[in-house]
């Protein structure tokens, strides 16, 4: 037995067919940066009176395991994460193939999620597990990364062999900040200093009774699509639409690399009225935490992956 290495570390997925029941199959080798997935069952002190000040032995709770997995922003595997919060995409073109995964699907797929460390060796699996929220941040440079945070209904206890068998490796070039834009009807917004998408699901968990302590699923609610931007003030352009409540049309939210690309579209976003501090000599900024909304029949949030991989 070994100690532990992070750089060691593997991660192998799968969708389910039955909610909670990991396939014998069909397993995917995914890039991460982090994870802090892990069922965690809290104790509960004994209230009981009668035998002293030293008590009695406490008892366990309910079984919870919700985290996130930071993952980077590539041209493959970021479209099984896409996938796992929008459902399923339709798929055009003969390759390089357009993957349009839309919000609002009336169910989200299910996953078995295995982490492993071969150093000791000790892999578990995350069953059940389901995406409520993908969280991308923007900037000039550094490494762009999603963090996915998901509902999982447990963890297997740890044992030394993986149950991934011999998994198929989907793994791409990053895509890189120094390449992202964000455009309104199709012309780019050149003041935008940063930017944070943030994409929740809502979901519920379903808290029914079990002998095991574990949630019987979840449920998605109202989609929420945000953006954070800090916007460099030498334009009246954003405060306008602000002011007059106008929603504006953000045509593409982000990154392109060769013939390949993912692109977020939000057709309605309604703009906050903001006020734009002076701290001193240097620029000034206006923060906009901005809100999407669907048009009749429409959807709040759209993404466009385009690459190589036939389908998710």
């Amino acid at each position: 037995m070994g100690f532990a290495m992070g750089i060691n570390a593997v991660m192998h997925a799968v969708d389910e067919v039955t909610y909670g029941v990991t396939p014998a199959s069909g397993f995917k080798k995914l890039p991460f940066v982090s994870s802090s997935m892990g069922e965690e069952r809290p104790l509960i002190e004994d209230d009981q009176l009668g035998f002293g000040r030293e008590g009695l032995d406490p008892a366990y709770d309910v079984a919870t395991n919700d985290g996130d997995i930071v993952v980077p922003v590539d041209l493959d595997a970021i479209g099984f994460w896409l996938k796992g919060f929008f459902g399923g995409a339709a798929v055009t073109g003969t390759g390089p193939y357009t993957h349009l995964f839309q919000s609002g699907a009336a169910s989200l797929p299910s996953r078995s999620i295995e982490v492993g460390n071969p150093d000791v060796p000790s892999f578990s699996v995350h069953y059940g597990a389901v995406v409520n929220q993908l969280r991308i941040a923007m900037a000039r440079s550094g490494m762009l990364n999603c963090t996915v945070s998901l509902i999982a209904q447990g963890e297997t206890a740890p044992v030394s062999t993986s149950v991934a068998g011999t998994p198929t490796a989907q793994q791409g070039a990053r895509f890189a900040h120094a390449t992202g834009v964000i455009k309104r009807d199709g012309v780019a917004l050149g003041n935008i200093v940063s930017a944070d998408l943030s994409l929740s699901n809502s979901l519920e968990k379903v808290e029914v009774i079990r002998q095991d302590g574990r949630i019987g699923g979840v449920v998605p609610g109202v989609v929420q699509a945000q953006l954070r931007m800090t916007a460099r003030f030498n334009s009246l352009d954003l405060l306008n639409a602000a002011t007059d409540g106008t929603p504006i049309n953000l045509s593409e939210i982000g990154w392109e690399r060769g013939t390949s690309g993912l692109k977020f579209e939000m057709p309605r976003v309604f703009l906050p009225r903001t006020k734009r501090t002076i701290n001193g000599p240097g620029g000034i900024t206006a923060d906009f935490n901005c809100q999407a909304a669907a048009a009749p029949g429409g959807h709040k949030i759209m993404a466009r992956l385009i690459n190589s991989v036939t389908s998710y």
